[in-house]
Order: C-alpha cells, then sequence, then structure tokens
C-alpha cells in the first residue's frame, strides 16, 4: 500500500497557545482530520492518508504532549485536547469537518464535536477511550485532611515519580514498544521500523518524560471525569464506529453499547486489535470512505 513518507524533521506547525503543534495535510476536497491515540502521533495514519488524500483533504494532527507537537508542562486533560482540536479547525482548516479518532483520539474527536457542532458533520472513532459513567457510583470525596495534605501526598508523589520514571524509561526501549505492539495488533506485520521510530523519537524529547508522569497521574487515573454518556447525550452528528473486535484493551462490546445509547451510529466490526487502521488499512479506509460519502457537507464556516 501506499505509505505516508516518515519525515524525522514532521511536516507542517502551528502555534497553538505558545506551542508548537504538528500537523500533516494532504489531498483536496472536503476536510477530514485524523486524531492519534495515547504514545501515537500522526504517522500512525501512514496507511490512510494517501488513500483517503484521493479524494478528501486530509489533516493528521499531533495532540499536545504527543508525536511531534511540543511536550509542554502543563496540567494535561481531555479539555485541553478538546480545546486544541476546536482551534485546530477554527485556524487551520477553517470549514466543516469530519473528525476521525483512535482511542485516546477518538473521545478528543467527540468532546470537540461536542464543543464546535456548526464546524463537524460527522465523527469516526475506532476503538475510542473514554468510559460510560456508573449511576450508582455518586463522588463524595471528603476534604484532605492536614496529613493528607503535609505528609501523606508529598510522599506518594515522590514514589510515584520514582515508579514511573523507570515505566518510562522501560516503556521507550525498542523491544518493549514491539512487545506492546505486538499483544495489540492480531496480525502483527506491521509492527515494523517505521512504526517503532515513530514513537521512540518523540519518547526521546527532554520534557517527555515528565508528560509522561503527568498524563500517568492526572490524567490516565481521572478518565472518569468525563463520561461516554455526557458526551454522546450532546453529540448531534452521524456516527461510525470502525471497531478491532479482538482488542484485549477496549472490547467490542463498548462498540455495541455505544451504538445502543447513540442510534445515529454505523457500525463495522473487524477481526483486528486495537489499532485497525494500521494493522487492516484496506478495510478501515474502504469502510470510512464508503461512510463518508454519506456525510452531508454543512454550510461553510463563518470564522469569527
Amino acid at each position: 500500500m501506499e505509505r505516508l513518507p516518515f519525515k524525522p524533521e514532521g511536516y507542517n506547525f502551528w502555534t497553538w497557545r505558545g506551542h508548537k503543534i504538528h500537523y500533516v495535510v494532504q489531498g483536496e476536497g472536503s476536510p477530514v482530520v485524523l486524531i492519534h491515540g495515547f504514545g501515537a502521533s500522526a504517522f500512525h495514519w501512514r496507511y490512510n492518508i494517501p488513500e483517503l488524500a484521493k479524494r478528501y483533504k486530509v489533516y493528521a494532527v499531533d495532540l499536545l504532549g504527543f508525536g511531534w507537537s511540543e511536550k509542554a508542562i502543563i496540567e494535561y486533560d481531555a479539555m485541553v485536547w478538546k480545546d486544541q482540536i476546536v482551534d485546530f479547525l477554527k485556524e487551520i482548516v477553517k470549514e466543516p469537518a469530519v473528525l476521525v479518532g483512535n482511542s485516546l483520539g477518538g473521545f478528543a474527536a467527540l468532546v470537540a464535536a461536542v464543543g464546535l457542532p456548526d464546524q463537524v458533520t460527522g465523527v469516526a472513532l475506532l476503538n475510542s477511550a473514554g468510559q460510560f459513567g456508573d449511576a450508582r457510583k455518586e463522588s463524595n470525596q471528603s476534604e484532605e485532611s492536614t496529613l493528607q495534605k503535609v505528609f501523606l501526598k508529598p510522599l506518594k508523589e515522590i514514589f510515584q515519580r520514582i515508579v514511573l520514571g523507570f515505566l518510562f524509561w522501560q516503556a521507550k526501549q525498542p523491544a518493549r514498544i514491539v512487545s506492546v505492539l505486538k499483544s495489540v495488533y492480531i496480525n502483527s506485520s506491521n509492527v515494523d521500523d517505521y512504526l517503532v521510530e515513530s514513537i521512540t523519537r518523540p519518547a526521546a524529547d527532554p520534557n517527555a518524560a515528565e508528560v509522561y508522569y503527568r498524563l500517568m497521574t492526572r490524567f490516565m487515573l481521572n478518565q472518569s471525569k468525563y463520561t461516554l454518556d455526557s458526551v454522546l447525550s450532546k453529540l448531534s452528528c452521524p456516527l461510525l464506529l470502525l471497531w478491532g473486535d479482538l482488542d484485549p484493551w477496549v472490547g467490542s462490546a463498548k462498540a455495541t453499547r455505544i451504538k445502543e445509547f447513540y442510534p445515529n451510529t454505523t457500525l463495522v466490526n473487524f477481526q483486528a486489535g486495537h489499532c485497525p487502521h494500521d494493522e487492516v488499512p484496506e478495510l478501515v479506509n474502504k469502510a470510512l470512505m464508503d461512510w463518508l460519502s454519506t456525510v452531508k457537507p454543512q454550510a461553510s464556516l463563518q470564522v469569527l
């Protein structure tokens, strides 16, 4: 298959809130914006960009803290990436678009679509992150005691930094990356040097370890703050689910539940793992383009 050339220096850059954001753009036509998952980058769409660009103007953006985008030292939260995608649509794309996201990028696509409904004509999710809320579980956190604030919290942070520092060092080793990828790619033939370098190169950035620490302690442990049902209840555009049924992390039951909750959903299943767009790109490209042909474009957005 045709593949996006790997460029160690990256493709295009945009300054957002003082931070450097990397993105790829190819083709002409109605815009489609691709959003990668945790630890990945625009290069993870290597087999999708060239094919989609034959009919559409395709953008693939690196979320802040990932890929070739800046490793900013900020408090990471799903709303940070929502704001980034919303502003990317306003400032770079400048017309109605379809958002396509894998894993973490899927949830970012959903919250961005809710945040800017007039400019998002459809959303496609590939094994998306996000959890359904538990109506029976009430958030009832008591105020922190002086002991917790002064003694226990600093000790916990020191311990977390030591453990996560080691885990980050381990996680960025090429052999470890290959091992993890092979556990989520049912067919690992596309787990190659290109893919591994697209993950290891950003991990060598000076601030990468600190970003990893913040993501693991602030974001990953607080995902229940924003639930799929609360976001889907505000969605107003067509939804496509491209789901790898053999994903060991995000099973097919989630796709079924999303479709039951949000009726304006098309579900296409694949015998693939967590990243079907890179594992079975021919099948994903066909299903995505078939669905894109049914999405009605909206009138051009008036950029304020």
